[in-house]
Formats: C-alpha cells, sequence, structure tokens
C-alpha cells in the first residue's frame, strides 16, 4: 500500500464532539463515514510560520484510506492523499 499524492482538496468533516477525531466526511455529494482512526500527527511545534499548525489523520473508511490536514490557523480541513483498496 502506498498513498497517492494529491492536490489538496477541501472536504467537510464532521468531528466528535468531545475528542476532535473526525467521523464522516463529506467529499462532493458523497459522504464516506471513517471507520478507523489509523495515525495521528500533531505538528504544533514546528510549522511553517505561512500556514500555522496543523494536524494529520490517516483514516479509513469503507471506500478508500485517506490522509486528511486540519490547519488550525485557517480552520480548514483537506485531504492531502489517497490510498484506493483493492477489492478482494
Amino acid at each position: 500500500m502506498a498513498f497517492t499524492r494529491v492536490a489538496p482538496v477541501q472536504v467537510h468533516v464532521r468531528t466528535d464532539w468531545f475528542s476532535g477525531r473526525p467521523r464522516e466526511i463529506t467529499w462532493g455529494d458523497e459522504r464516506l463515514p471513517i471507520t478507523h482512526l489509523t495515525a495521528l500527527r500533531e505538528e504544533a511545534a514546528a510549522y511553517p510560520v505561512i500556514t500555522g499548525p496543523r494536524t494529520l489523520f490517516e483514516v479509513e473508511t469503507p471506500r478508500a484510506r485517506l490522509s486528511l490536514t486540519f490547519q488550525h490557523r485557517s480552520r480548514r480541513w483537506t485531504v492531502t492523499g489517497v490510498d484506493e483498496r483493492q477489492a478482494a
């Protein structure tokens, strides 16, 4: 498995009220429930000054594994990588 880099695509993400973890992604007309949080990386200490701090999530959905980025300064969610599942 390898992530395919994509141009950052803005998406709408619903998060857990208490933990802030993503629960559902709306990408265009498609809703993807998040089944598993694979990895979490917080870049709060070392980050580019222009973009500000961010948090990266690797999540699994029924259709694909995604790399999500939340930019704290602009409060934007983007998809930065996609790994589509192989049909069994």
